[in-house]
């Protein structure tokens, strides 16, 4: 999801994929619908986090005549993780105190575009508590006047719902941000720009839905503000891809991808 720049060009295409984008300034956030119109928001784009598994292949007792194997141990790089814990507090259900360095901004944007990207933005109550739980105070009440606006009852007939927004029984919906890796591209002591790669999953999960989950590929551009001892959203923007080329792994079933859904929990993100 973002929080985009204009209430029509949300971060998700009205080209069969679904979005979420919270306005620049008169902006909202979220997908559009599979509609050939564009929705005002894009609805929020969701991906599932691919896990890759490295195997170390065991030498006997581990012994090595030729030496002790400190020179085969892998270099640091760029892009590994700082090792700071993540933090320990939440509001809403939403991480919160991030250190006010860089890495903190990094860790406050990924954790706000799982907010942002979560099936709780389609209840107006528990998205005005994101809101306000994610955005510098300032922008609160313009950005739920804004989503209130896109949230109709056409909207959530798009993806799926019902007018009021819930999930049609004997369905599951499934709307999910997974960050894939952050980058600074603008900071300074209370300011930063936070760009985050990330996957989406969107849609119904059940039998003969007409929205089946369908999974899309954005970069959410943040900036943040130094605010309340906290990172805080104060503009917000998406566009899409970079996106990978779709492997060979076959569509689950419904109640394979419903049962996931409900069995694997999200994940508290630290830079």
């Amino acid at each position: 999801m973002s929080l985009g720049d204009e209430p029509g060009s949300g971060g998700y295409g009205g080209t069969g994929q679904t979005r979420t984008r919270l306005p620049d300034g008169p902006t909202d956030p979220r997908r559009s619908g599979r509609t050939s119109s564009r929705s005002l928001i894009t609805v929020v784009g969701v991906v599932v986090l691919l896990i890759a598994a490295i195997a170390f292949a065991n030498r006997g007792d581990g012994k090595s005549a030729a030496g002790t194997g400190a020179e085969n141990k892998p270099k640091t790089s760029t892009t590994a993780a700082s090792g700071d814990n993540p933090v320990e507090s939440t509001s809403n259900g939403i991480p919160t105190g991030f250190p006010h360095t860089p890495e903190g901004a990094q860790s406050a944007a990924a954790n706000y575009a799982v907010a942002l990207g979560s099936a709780d933005m389609f209840n107006k109550s528990k998205r005005d508590s994101i809101l306000q739980t994610i955005l510098v105070p300032s922008r609160v009440t313009q950005y739920e006047t804004q989503l209130d606006q896109a949230y109709t009852a056409q909207f959530n007939k798009n993806v799926g719902l019902n007018d009021d927004g819930s999930t049609p029984t004997g369905y599951t919906f499934v709307s999910r941000t997974s960050p894939i890796g952050t980058k600074v591209t603008a900071s300074s002591t209370d300011k930063a720009t936070v760009e985050v790669w990330s996957g989406g999953l969107l849609g119904l999960a059940g039998e003969n839905s007409t929205n089946p989950v369908t999974n899309s590929w954005f970069t959410i551009t943040m900036r943040l503000e130094w605010t309340a001892d906290d990172w805080k959203i104060e503009q917000h923007s998406q566009k899409d891809g970079p996106a990978p080329v779709p492997g060979d792994n076959k569509a689950s079933s419904a109640d394979d991808m419903a049962k996931a859904v409900e069995e694997y929990g999200g994940f508290t993100y630290a830079r």
